[in-house]
């Protein structure tokens, strides 16, 4: 048998070897490359690695189990022995790093990336204008890919591979999509119980990921335009086509109209009133936006009378029975693009022009409603009907009238242009366009 404290150079076979104390004894087999380093073998045979060193708060030395031979690697067990003395050295007892060790892994464990946007999407997004669709997107983008993960352990690598992969669909959305990971770990960084001491996308910048994005002029839709736009958005199916036409119908941003809910209707005033957390708009002087009365012409009622009721659904546009709106992204414009150029190339070909000629220059959905806008003036709507019915805020007093103010005016307005919108996309006898199917 190995005598006490006899210094070896122990190896995975002299282990092995080691046979069982004398019944009620123990002894101990001392490794000779690392101090204070060991093997205690019990009576039953049981053999642990150990170190002895005198530790932080003791006055002498005594000795700490490192693991079970059985369950620990020989390399293993003397990596750990060195760590523990390095510890030691510095003052820090190995069982309180230990301890600081789990704690922090159990952190990690309640604290996943789920976790903290699950937290974020409650107390943060509540109230907020476009809060549905930033749940949308962390939902839809980030939490199939980094969910599991640690809000710690989320690096730059994950953000930058996410927003190339996200850029190959289409740059505006990549960019949005930066945005929204930037703000969401700004405001994590700022909670003290997620342990997140570093934003890990502060020095990502979109225009190295992504490039430069080329710069798109004001755009208004030309007559042609509008007819394009309109035959593509009534051939696309619901919910997409009726919210683009809708846009048509009332130059509402994007947000406005897709996200309406039928609570907001008033079929009997024949006015639907958008609440002020859905505007963007400010009154003057004020923080709050305002909310906006919207005149429901009768193209606008036919339009609502073709939508779906959905039974415990409360929105219009949805693709989930009314239980959420509906998300018009770059995909989606993308296809309403191509429909629209056919239409184009098809009108050209009737005109006796090359269809091959024809081009869709690039345009945003505001676009459609600054051609609103143009064509308002054009059918001499003054200028306070034009404002009012685009929602935009007023200076002065002007800003802090009832929300009913200029409702005849925008009314009337709407009216003109509906009629002014039904010349333009509905073709005559003799200018009828034939149009195949396209995706």
């Amino acid at each position: 048998m190995p005598k006490t404290d006899h210094r070896v150079t122990l190896t995975p076979t002299k282990i092995g070897g080691l046979k069982a104390a004398k019944p009620g004894q123990r002894y101990q087999v001392m490794d000779a490359m690392v101090p204070g380093f060991g093997v205690r073998v019990t009576d039953t045979g049981s053999r642990t690695f150990i170190l002895r060193t005198r530790f932080p708060g003791s006055e002498s030395p005594s000795r700490r189990e490192i693991g079970k031979c059985d369950d620990l690697t020989l390399s293993d067990a003397r990596e750990k022995a060195r760590r523990w003395r390095e510890l030691v050295k510095k003052g820090v007892d190995p069982a309180n790093e230990a301890q600081r060790e789990r704690d922090a892994e159990l952190q990690k464990r309640q604290t996943t990336f789920a976790a903290v946007a699950d937290d974020f999407i409650r107390d943060k997004l509540p109230g907020e204008r476009k809060g549905k669709d930033v749940e949308r997107e962390i939902r839809r983008d980030l939490l199939p890919k980094w969910g599991h993960l640690a809000i710690t352990d989320v690096t730059d690598k994950h953000v930058a591979s996410l927003i190339k992969a996200k850029g190959r669909d289409g740059k505006v959305g990549a960019r949005n999509l930066l945005a929204l990971v930037k703000r969401f770990f700004r405001w994590a960084t700022a909670q003290p119980e997620y342990g997140l001491a570093v934003l890990p996308c502060a020095n990502i910048r979109a225009t190295d990921i992504l490039g430069e994005m080329p710069r798109s002029a004001a755009r208004i839709l030309s007559a042609d335009e509008l007819f394009a736009l309109w035959r593509a958005a009534g051939r696309m199916p619901y919910p997409i086509g009726p919210a683009y036409q809708m846009l048509c119908l009332t130059a509402l941003r994007l947000n406005e109209a897709v996200d309406a809910s039928w609570s907001e209707f008033d079929m009997r005033e024949k006015v639907w009133v958008i609440p002020a957390e859905r505007m963007k708009g400010r009154d003057a002087g004020k923080k709050q936006a305002r909310a906006h009365a919207v005149p429901l012409t009768a193209e606008l009622i036919e339009l609502l009378e073709s939508l779906p009721r959905f039974k415990n659904g409360k929105y219009l546009f949805s693709t989930t029975a009314g239980k959420s709106s509906t998300w018009i992204g770059t995909k989606i414009k993308d296809r309403l693009d191509r429909r629209m150029l056919l239409t184009l190339r098809a009108l050209a070909k009737q005109r006796g022009d090359n269809p091959a000629d024809v081009k869709l220059p690039h345009f945003v959905n505001h676009d459609i409603r600054r051609t609103v806008r143009s064509q308002l003036s054009r059918l001499k709507v003054t200028e306070e009907a034009r404002e009012a019915v685009l929602a935009h805020a007023r200076p002065g007093i002007k800003g802090t009238y009832d929300l009913h103010d200029y409702l005849d005016e925008k009314r009337e307005a709407l009216e003109l242009w509906a009629a002014r919108l039904r010349d333009i996309v509905t073709p005559r006898p003799n200018n009828v366009v034939q149009l195949h199917a396209t995706a």
